[in-house]
């Protein structure tokens, strides 16, 4: 079974031409040239992806381990029967540098030009 790092890696490569062999937890999202709105898009292709439902309010995602976090609150809170105190597995190794709340709309700290 693939980690929610390796998914969201595959995109990264196949849409937005990342090297998947620099790709790493702490990569900026600036770095793989995704400024506010390509962040969004990219999360619209998650969202497929990962058959997850983003929510409107704004979550600051500056780097690859915070998607990663924010995609596995929002897997564990939408998965069928939950009861909202489940810690997602996968994101242990990719705690986001504030705390993500899976409720928040997408934001990102690229500026746009």
């Amino acid at each position: 079974m693939d980690s929610t790092f390796d998914k969201l890696k595959t995109i990264l490569v196949r849409d937005y031409k990342g090297d998947a062999e620099t790709l790493t937890l702490e990569t900026p999202l600036q770095d793989l040239g995704l400024d506010s709105l390509g962040t969004v898009e990219m999360l619209w292709t998650v969202e497929e992806e990962f058959g997850i439902q983003l929510p409107s309010e704004p979550v600051d995602l500056p780097d690859i381990a915070a998607v990663v976090a924010f995609i596995d609150a929002l897997v564990a809170a939408q998965k069928p029967g939950n009861d909202g105190g489940s810690t997602p597995s996968t994101a242990a190794s990719a705690k986001p540098a504030t705390p993500v709340n899976p409720n928040a709309p997408v934001t990102s700290t690229t500026p746009v030009p």
